[in-house]
C-alpha cells in the first residue's frame, strides 16, 4: 500500500457520533469554515500532539483529500476567537499546509460539557495513548463529571452514594472504575517519573504503588533509576509504598530495596484491577509477585 492510500485509509472520515460519542446536532449539522487564525487551543489539554512522522502524514492527506472530518470548538467570550475542543493536530496540519480555513462545528458549551466532550473525542479517535495521557485525561474528565453531579445535586465518588465519577468515566472506556482510578494514580508521580513512564523506562503496575510516596522520596527513587540503569519491580515498589505507609521509609532503605537483584519470574508490565488497593500482580510462579 502507497503512503498516500495509508494516509488516507488512516484519516478516513467519521461520523459525527464515531468522533464524539452523540448523535449529530440539530438543524442541519453543517459545518461551517473558520479561519485558522481565530482558533485558540484548550487550555490544559491532556493530549501529546503528533509526532513529526504522524504529523507529516496528517498534511500529506489533508493536501490530497482535504479535512474531512470537522473540529469542534466553543465560541470565546470576546465573539471573535474559538477554543479548539477536538481537532488540534487537525488545526496543526492545516497551518502546515498553508491551508487558512478548516471546517468546524461551533458548540455553546460550559466549561465541564467541554472538558468531557474533548477527552471523549480525543479517546475515540487516536490510536494510541501513553499511560500518562489517559491518566491526565481520566482526572480531567472525571472531576468535571464531579462538578456537574453537585450542580445536579448528586454525591459525586463517595462509597455508598448514588453516583460515581468513575463509573461514568469507565463506561466511555476499555477500562473498569478500579482501573480508571489506578490510572489516575500516575498524576501523583514526579515529572521525572511521569516521563519514565511515558518512555516506558518504569512499567504501569510498579509506577501506580510509586505513586503513593512523598515527592522527595519519588525523587530518590527516579535519582537510583538513572544512576543504576533501572526500574523497580512491582514487589520492589510494594515494599517501597509499605514502608512509606508505616514511616520506616528513608534514603537507604530506597536504595536497599531498588539494588536488590529481581525474581526473573516478575512481570512487571501487566496492567491490572484485580485484587485490593495494592493492584496486585501475579508472578508466573502463581504466588503474588
Amino acid at each position: 500500500m502507497s503512503s498516500s492510500e495509508s494516509s488516507k485509509d488512516r484519516f478516513a472520515p467519521l461520523t459525527y457520533e464515531q468522533m464524539y460519542g452523540v448523535e449529530e446536532p440539530e438543524p442541519d449539522g453543517r459545518p461551517l469554515e473558520l479561519e485558522i487564525d481565530s482558533l485558540v487551543r484548550f487550555p490544559n489539554q491532556p493530549f501529546d500532539p503528533y509526532t513529526e512522522d504522524e504529523m507529516a502524514q496528517m498534511v500529506e492527506s489533508i493536501k490530497e483529500n482535504g479535512v474531512i472530518s470537522p473540529i469542534i470548538v466553543r465560541p470565546k467570550a470576546d465573539g471573535e476567537t474559538y477554543e479548539i475542543i477536538s481537532g488540534h493536530n487537525r488545526v496543526e496540519a492545516c497551518r502546515r499546509a498553508g491551508i487558512c480555513q478548516i471546517p468546524s462545528f461551533i458548540r455553546e458549551v460550559d466549561d465541564d460539557t467541554a472538558v468531557i466532550l474533548m477527552v471523549d473525542s480525543n479517546l475515540r479517535q487516536r490510536e494510541e495513548l501513553s499511560d500518562i495521557e489517559k491518566a491526565r485525561a481520566y482526572e480531567m474528565k472525571m472531576e468535571a463529571i464531579k462538578r456537574q453531579g453537585k450542580r445536579n445535586d448528586l454525591t459525586s465518588c463517595q462509597v455508598g452514594t448514588k453516583f460515581r465519577a468513575d463509573n461514568a468515566v469507565a463506561k466511555q472506556t476499555d477500562d473498569s472504575p478500579r482501573q480508571v482510578q489506578r490510572y489516575i494514580r500516575l498524576n501523583r508521580l514526579i515529572p521525572a517519573l511521569q516521563s519514565a513512564v511515558k518512555d516506558k523506562k518504569l512499567a504501569f503496575n510498579p509506577a501506580v504503588e510509586i505513586s503513593y510516596l512523598n515527592p522527595a522520596d519519588q525523587a530518590v527513587v527516579q535519582e537510583v533509576m538513572s544512576r543504576e540503569e533501572t526500574a523497580p519491580s512491582l514487589s520492589q515498589a510494594q515494599k517501597l509504598k509499605k514502608m512509606a505507609s508505616d514511616g520506616t521509609i528513608d534514603d537507604k532503605k530506597i536504595v536497599e530495596v531498588l539494588t536488590v537483584q529481581k525474581p526473573m519470574y516478575e512481570r512487571d508490565d501487566w496492567k491490572t484491577d484485580a485484587g485490593d488497593h495494592h493492584g496486585l500482580a501475579e508472578g508466573l510462579s502463581g504466588t503474588v509477585a
